[in-house]
């Protein structure tokens, strides 16, 4: 199944053209990096996948998120899309006068959540896929950045999503940290949930290749596949000679 499926977007903020002829899709399981210089556009697209920003569609045009068209999208769909994704923001956005388990027990609770024991058990799960189960008592402010950063992606695994869309999240984390955090973003996108993960790491994506996407010039094109296609064509190519 399709996580995104655009075709032909144009992304305006006001009157100003963002990105246009914007066309892309990201399946299950993908594992992707979108680059571009500052103000190039990165944000402003992942802001429509989750429905902060609208899409200007045409007639043949497409723009779906885990199977929920955006073309005239409803204010009160936007929970329901959400509720499907995961977001992990450059800030971090924590509770900051809150512990980390009552920062995911109140994102539970706001999306629906009501028993008690299971909010307590996918809490230790997800503290445990990023390695910080014994962390959950902490305050924001007694956790490293990386550690943060862990907690933020355990944050949007809890309603095991079908799509994480990560805003620079290695952006203030040294370079050791940050493959921390691209390993385990792997790992996720190898359980079937698809990864878009903007970066200016480039060290990042020469070590951990995945399907790459470029915001220049207006435009939103792909420039570089995922290693197994690469393998694949090679492989082709050598039965063809």
């Amino acid at each position: 199944m399709s996580a995104i499926q655009y075709k032909d977007i144009n992304i305006y903020q006001g009157k100003v053209l963002i990105l246009g002829g914007v066309s892309f899709d990201l399946q299950e399981g993908d594992f992707a990096y979108l680059v571009g210089k500052v103000g190039s556009g990165k944000s402003t697209l992942l802001k429509t996948l989750y429905g902060e920003l609208d899409v200007e569609t045409g007639f043949s045009s497409k723009a779906k998120v885990l199977g929920i068209s955006l073309k005239h999208l409803r204010r009160r769909v936007i929970p329901k899309l959400r509720r499907q994704m995961g977001i992990i923001f450059q800030d971090f956005q924590l509770l900051t006068d809150r512990s980390v388990y009552n920062n995911l027990y109140f994102v539970l609770r706001a999306t629906g959540w009501t028993s008690r024991k299971e909010m307590r058990i996918r809490i230790s799960e997800v503290l445990q896929m990023v390695g910080m189960e014994t962390k959950q008592y902490k305050m924001p402010h007694e956790l490293s950045g990386g550690e943060v950063q862990r907690i933020c992606i355990a944050r949007a695994l809890l309603n095991k999503p079908g799509l994480i869309l990560a805003d620079e999240p290695t952006a203030n984390l040294d370079p050791e940290t940050s493959c921390q955090i691209v390993e385990i973003l792997r790992q996720v996108a190898s359980t079937g949930t698809a990864v878009l993960m903007s970066t200016h790491n480039t060290a990042l994506i020469d070590k951990y290749p995945g399907r790459v996407f470029e915001c220049s010039n207006h435009t939103l094109k792909e420039i570089q596949e995922t290693v197994q296609e690469s393998e694949q064509d090679t492989q082709v190519e050598d039965l063809e000679s």
